[in-house]
């Protein structure tokens, strides 16, 4: 990950970020909140801000929002600066690390903000297969498409693929196309010039360029607009961007990768998805299997998140009961890896013992997974029922309808047609000139003994 250190590099502070060095953390440094600023302008990115408590945060948080840069910030600084504190947390500052700083509380600050990662927890064969592709086409510069349903590890796996490919020590960019308003992420994209538009107070480089000699992720690309599509399959295609409100092309050396929770040709035929745009980003196809598709992982992600979550916690270790392994293997997991993460670290928290059992693994409301799994069936059953009975509409015409409506009423009411009447909301004469009607044209009508006979 990259770490911005705001402040003079002094004393506490420079141990600090030796410790963030430590820990895997590529940093840099700025003395002073202009500077921090201006390197964030010039597509010197950063996934976090550490920034000395003495620093103008309230400003910096400030300036980050109208320009929309999107960076956590965390204080730091001597207990005696308790009222500074308190001030950067409410200016916006995610966390405040006390100083002299401790190894293990800058790590876990930095895990939890950043969640870098670029391993990738599997055991099943479905997910080893996916692997093995994965790392094949690594070191090919060729787009690749990942999709599968939300929280299944896609900007994960796009982590993986980065770090196994010719450009693992050049930067890697994500940005999300759902989280940022349409008017903003060309801007976001491609960068701006100063006096673009309302609010450009300086120049601003985009993720493209931030990107350059790297790897930009277009996470949930199924959510751009249409028309912004079109300049970014220019920008594919040519390598050269346009900043907003200049006039000069930008070359840019970057490897697209893009995901999507939706199926992108039905978007195709919808027209809310370019096909060209499309046949430039799927040159491969990495499709991660739903969670329920691959039980062979739901253990092993299942003891690797009680062990993350009770350390995380300081708590002692945790087991899980083989009754509890059972329960999360028949739970539906309709929210993926994600869901079955928070599941297991509300676990850890409700458990009382060494060993979670299944009573201890509930759901937000209170629901334990049987609840869950069941609920998910009926659920199943209902959707499955009201398509087989759209189907066997589609095609009809009304009065056909109406007709199947009204006998199957008078049928489930053993032929009393009061009682049918009743049901169906019409009156009992209406109810008898539509069976007379239907028996005209050769139906067989339900009699109160529930046999069909004819009306006459």
């Amino acid at each position: 990950m990259r770490l911005l250190i705001v402040g003079a590099l002094e004393g506490q502070l420079s141990q600090a970020t030796k410790l963030a060095m430590d820990g895997g953390a590529k940093v840099a440094h700025a003395p002073s909140v202009d500077i921090a600023i201006a390197a964030l302008r010039a597509g010197k990115g950063a996934d976090l801000l550490l920034v000395d408590v003495v620093m103008e945060i309230p400003r910096l948080i400030k300036t980050l929002k109208n320009e929309h840069i999107c960076v956590p910030v965390v204080a730091c600084g001597v207990e005696t600066n308790a009222a500074a504190a308190v001030n950067a947390i409410r200016a916006g500052a995610k966390e405040y690390i006390p100083l002299p700083p401790n190894a293990e509380l800058i790590a876990a600050v930095i895990a939890a903000v950043a969640r870098e990662s670029s391993e990738f927890l599997y055991r099943d064969p479905a997910m080893a297969s996916l692997i093995k592709l994965t790392d094949q086409i690594a070191p090919a510069t060729a787009s690749v498409l990942i999709t599968g349903e939300s929280g299944t590890g896609k900007e994960v796996l796009a982590k993986y693929l980065h770090a196994r490919s010719k450009r693992a020590g050049k930067p890697f960019i994500s940005i999300n196309c759902a989280a940022i308003p349409e008017a903003l992420l060309e801007s976001e994209l491609f960068g701006h010039e100063k006096g673009a538009f309302t609010g450009a107070i300086a120049r601003r480089i985009g993720k493209f360029e931030e990107a350059n000699g790297g790897t930009l992720l277009l996470d949930e690309i199924s959510e751009m607009d249409v028309r912004l599509q079109a300049k970014l399959l220019r920008a594919i295609q040519e390598r050269l961007i346009d900043r907003v409100g200049g006039n000069k092309p930008v070359p840019v050396d970057i490897r697209i990768l893009a995901t999507s929770n939706r199926d992108l040709i039905e978007a195709v035929k919808l027209g809310t998805f370019r096909e060209d745009l499309l046949f430039r980003l799927n040159v491969v196809n990495l499709q991660i299997p739903a969670l329920r598709n691959r039980p062979g992982d739901i253990i092993a992600l299942s003891e690797f998140f009680v062990e993350k979550y009770a350390k995380a916690n300081g708590m002692p270790a945790r087991e899980l009961s083989e009754s509890a392994k059972q329960e999360l293997l028949r739970a539906p997991w309709p929210g993926n890896v994600r869901e079955l993460e928070n599941t297991l670290h509300r676990a850890v928290l409700l458990s009382s013992g060494d060993m979670i059992e299944p009573e201890e693994i509930r759901m937000p409301d209170g629901s334990g997974l049987t609840d869950t799994a069941n609920a998910h069936s009926l659920a199943n059953q209902a959707a499955q029922t009201a398509q087989n009975v759209t189907q066997t509409l589609v095609g009809s015409t009304v009065a056909d309808v109406e007709r199947t409506l009204i006998l199957d009423t008078l049928d489930h009411c053993f032929g009393n047609r009061t009682h049918a009447s009743n049901i169906l909301g019409i009156s009992i004469r209406t109810l008898r000139n539509k069976l007379n009607q239907y028996s005209n044209e050769g139906e067989t009508i339900p009699t109160p003994h529930g046999q069909r006979q004819s009306a006459a």
